[in-house]
């Protein structure tokens, strides 16, 4: 899906419309791929990589945090990544407790089982559901829901420095490109003059 008039970035979604594209996807674990990433804001190509152990206990309850180990996370250019541990939302906990996982290690196993799907094979699902939500011109992309976290987050107040232990950037200077400020949000600041 292209970034349409986005300048390279994704678009930031609304509640409804995440609620949109989750009734058009198809499946209880395609439904919970998007509830993770709505919920945690990590990166699909880390999402596809989660094994069953990384989500739930072995007595098979839902774990009270994720770890997202730095070896399934992006990279920086120094080759370095670090984990990040993100609390499981009450929602996100719910969509969890329903799915049943079957016995693959793998929470979204590709056809053959043996490893996860693809980040393009993800990318193709949340395409086609967006097109049967009718929201291909938008610009939505796997990213969508990583910024649509950092804008939700940054709008209720959350200082920088947590958004960063979630999103895992080092530095405001990786963070601050996931900003948008909304014209609702500068006409507050110029009625407070």
């Amino acid at each position: 899906m292209p970034k349409i008039n986005r300048r390279g970035q994704a678009a930031v979604i609304s509640n409804d419309e995440y609620t949109k594209i989750r009734k058009k996807l198809r499946t209880d674990r395609y439904r919970l791929l998007w509830d993770l990433a709505w919920y945690t804001g990590e990166r699909w190509g880390a999402l596809v990589q989660l094994k069953v152990s990384d989500v739930y206990l072995p007595n098979g309850r839902v774990k009270d945090k994720l770890i997202f180990q730095a070896v399934i996370r992006k990279h920086r250019p120094d080759g370095t990544a670090d984990n990040v541990i993100i609390p499981v939302h009450e929602n996100l906990k719910a969509s969890l407790e329903a799915f049943n996982s079957g016995n693959s290690l793998w929470l979204f196993p590709s056809r053959c089982g043996t490893k996860p799907i693809t980040w393009r094979n993800a990318y193709g699902i949340l395409q086609r559901a967006t097109e049967r939500a009718g929201m291909t011109a938008k610009g939505i992309s796997t990213h969508s829901t990583r910024r649509s976290l950092v804008n939700k987050l940054r709008r209720n107040g959350t200082d920088k420095a947590i958004i960063r232990k979630i999103t895992g950037h080092r530095s405001d200077r990786g963070l601050d490109p996931y900003f948008e400020v909304e014209m609702d949000e500068v006409q507050g600041a110029i009625a407070t003059l």
